[in-house]
């Protein structure tokens, strides 16, 4: 149940198709196992979907699941001025599993948050970069993501993101499922 909550929650839009993945972090009390059975549970039943859950990185008790929409990163991966920008960060590949370990290496390596997970996120690339070069600061707005490019545009990102998971929250508390809040794509 407690995945669950959390799809809602905070994988709404990403659920909907609306984003490319979203990110949770849960403490781990159940023990690990428990975890990892929920994550396969959840993979089984939204493959069909186009949607995969993955543990990304544990620190202690925290553990960090991504879930994401396959062709989507995909496609995020392959958009102009992303493999070069990856590179930097020893991403030799924007093949998505691969990209994925090395995003994962980083989480168990650096001590830090490696920001370039926006772009793992579907975030511009303009406002990843932005946020980098500006340490989190001077930003035109903030939402889901801190706006340092098009304002206008993530504005209405922001608002569909809201609407959505406020509709999500809403008929999951009526009853509907996981599986039936997910769009296919």
């Amino acid at each position: 149940m407690l995945v669950e909550k959390c799809l809602i929650d905070y994988c709404a839009p990403t659920l909907a198709s609306l984003k490319t993945a979203s990110l949770f972090c849960l403490t781990e009390t159940a023990g690990l196992e428990s975890l990892e059975q929920q994550v396969l549970v959840w993979n089984s039943q939204l493959r069909e979907k186009g949607l995969f859950l993955t543990i990304l990185c544990r620190r202690g008790e925290k553990v960090l699941v991504y879930v994401c929409r396959s062709s989507h990163l995909q496609a995020d991966l392959q958009k102009p001025g992303v493999a070069c920008f990856l590179a930097q960060y020893g991403y030799q590949s924007t093949e998505l599993y691969d990209a994925l370990n090395r995003l994962a290496q980083r989480l168990e390596e650096e001590p830090y948050f490696p920001h370039e997970i926006g772009i793992f996120l579907g975030y511009p690339l303009g406002d990843v970069i932005g946020f980098i070069r500006n340490e989190g600061r001077n930003s035109k707005c903030t939402g889901s993501w801190k706006v340092y490019c098009n304002e206008c545009e993530a504005l209405k990102m922001f608002a569909r993101f809201k609407k959505c998971r406020e509709i999500y929250a809403r008929l999951w508390n009526q009853g509907r499922s996981i599986h039936q809040l997910t769009v296919t794509a």
